[in-house]
């Protein structure tokens, strides 16, 4: 690990100041995947700005009938609080799915979605990776890419967003707010946080340099059932293969989001009009247009498997048809 400086926040625009103005400066709260990547040297942040006595710690009630969840609040409460349990039971059951016990004590909210998308190779630094330094091109096209993105890649990258928490909030429609150096506050839905590849691999979200993620609002609860299946390697601690967060009504309709299948959580709102018609409807819809390398292309028909899965647990009419 190579060596950097460290002060621990009291404000968050002053944390948020702290950042902007000092090239290298990163947040830390719970650490989970920075610090994993500053001993790799792969992440080599020259100054350290600690947020955890920041107060973003609470879930609240929302005038409109939602949670606004505290940027700093665990893993481990967030799906343990009871309202979450009970109107958001997609998020609690996605966060139960990731990580371990002890991570999640550890993991913050606004930390799970800020988690380098990431892949083998960008843990590997004798290979080429635009992630870790730009124009340096992307080992894994045209190598092992098995769990690697199906969708949205490009030309500079193919890695996959890991996390397990945001292909819920996307259902969800979760919004993500902000603070910036000057005071200036941001909303920005969970749909547009996280970044498509493009020729920019290097930039994971739309945050601004020094923008500190406050909290996480949840809009009123869905009602309905609520699923997350996760396909996977092994039974725990393990990345999607493909997963699927799902909100389904009585009556068929109902929300989807994919998860290891591209730089983001993905979701087609298109494609969920053609849920009475089964899950290879909505999966064909959802991934118009895909790019599967020959060692990952058996997600799309996993996906819609997975799909499938949730439609029949969920005894809509679609569970026929699927």
């Amino acid at each position: 690990m190579r060596s950097f400086t460290y002060e621990r926040a009291t404000d968050a625009v002053a944390a948020a100041r702290a950042v902007a103005q000092r090239p290298g400066a990163k947040f830390l709260a719970g650490g989970t995947n920075l610090l994993d990547l500053m001993k790799l040297e792969i992440e080599t942040p020259t100054h350290l700005v600690d947020v955890q006595d920041l107060g973003f710690d609470k879930i609240e009630k929302t005038a409109e009938g939602g949670l606004r969840i505290g940027a700093l609040v665990t893993n481990t409460d967030l799906a343990a609080d009871p309202r979450v349990r009970r109107d958001y039971g997609v998020l609690s059951r996605a966060i139960l799915a990731g990580a371990s016990g002890q991570l999640r004590n550890k993991a913050s909210t606004a930390g799970n979605l800020l988690q380098r998308t990431r892949c083998p190779y960008f843990y590997d630094t004798n290979m080429a990776c635009n992630k870790r330094k730009p124009g340096d091109g992307c080992a894994a096209i045209g190598g092992y890419s098995r769990q690697l993105g199906v969708i949205g890649v490009s030309s500079s990258c193919i890695a996959t967003f890991p996390g397990d928490m945001a292909v819920a909030m996307r259902v969800l429609d979760a919004v993500v707010e902000t603070v910036d150096a000057n005071g200036q506050r941001r909303s920005i839905p969970i749909a547009d946080f996280h970044r498509l590849w493009g020729d920019h691999p290097e930039q994971d979200t739309t945050l601004r340099p020094g923008e500190l993620i406050t909290a996480v609002v949840l809009p009123k609860p869905l009602g309905g059932q609520h699923f997350y299946e996760k396909v996977r390697d092994r039974a725990s601690y393990a990345y999607a293969l493909v997963s699927v967060a799902a909100v389904m009504q009585r009556d068929g309709s109902g929300r989807v989001a994919f998860g290891g299948v591209a730089p983001k959580p993905w979701r087609v709102e298109a494609a969920e009009a053609l849920l009475p018609q089964g899950a290879a409807a909505v999966t064909a819809r959802a991934f118009q247009g895909a790019t599967p390398t020959k060692d990952n292309a058996f997600k799309l028909p996993l996906a819609t498997r997975a799909l499938a899965a949730v439609l029949d647990q969920a005894g809509t009419p679609a569970q026929k048809k699927g």
